[in-house]
């Protein structure tokens, strides 16, 4: 109990009712739909755990990111989707090492439960948009190779992905954006596979409540950032 009680204080009303709504609709989605592969459950539930973490720049969402890689890794080879078990167990987990010991080597005051907000400024933005183009285009080829399923969508994951992954390991609030735009491509992507496979459809309602979390955290570092600007 000692240690719920923090918790409980740390997050907001708001934080709690969105955690627990999106954990209530990815375990209705998943036993309505699915009913067995709970590796699936597992990693949508630690998947939006990591958010809400993320969400109040706190290093421990980046530590269930890694995790959450590794499960989604091998749901996605089961799925023949090569794009995203390579791009996850490839680049975001290595990524969300990195970003991690960003996150805690920048604690904002000292405090290592919230991380300093990072501002990109324009040549690094260039420099970013430059590397994404460059991963896109090999990453293209290489899921190619692999006769990944859905290539066009799976490579524009990518994308979204490195962008994401990208702009965490920087500290900056948009990166919950790129997640965010990652979410609707994968929406798309695993909307395709529940049309033969209707067990996917708790993939589909997994990543739409990413996409609400994800829209959330970008609205909660945008005020982290103005709150520490003005402090």
């Amino acid at each position: 109990m000692k240690h719920i009680k923090p918790l409980l204080t740390y997050f907001s009303i708001l934080d709690l009712s969105l955690w627990g709504s999106s954990v209530v609709l990815i375990l209705f989605s998943f036993f309505w739909f699915d009913g067995s592969r709970y590796l699936t459950l597992v990693a949508s539930l630690i998947g939006v755990t990591s958010l809400i973490f993320n969400a109040k720049g706190n290093p421990a969402g980046q530590a269930l990111i890694i995790l959450f890689s590794a499960f989604y890794g091998v749901i996605s080879f089961a799925a023949a989707y090569y794009g995203e078990m390579i791009t996850y167990l490839g680049m975001t987990a290595p990524m969300a090492v990195i970003a991690l010991c960003s996150w805690l080597r920048n604690p904002y005051q000292g405090r290592r439960s919230e991380v300093t907000v990072n501002s990109l400024k324009k040549p690094e933005v260039f420099f970013m948009l430059g590397l994404t183009l460059l991963v896109t285009i090999a990453f293209y080829f290489i899921l190619e190779a692999f006769h990944t399923a859905n290539l066009l969508l799976s490579t524009v994951s990518v994308t979204t992905s490195f962008m994401a992954v990208y702009l965490t390991f920087r500290r900056s609030p948009y990166f919950t954006l790129a997640y965010a735009a990652n979410d609707l491509v994968l929406i798309f992507l695993w909307s395709m596979a529940a049309v033969s496979d209707t067990t996917c459809i708790s993939v589909v309602v997994c990543f739409v409540v990413f996409f609400v979390n994800d829209l959330y955290g970008l609205l909660n570092w945008k005020k982290m950032q103005l709150r520490q600007q003005q402090a």
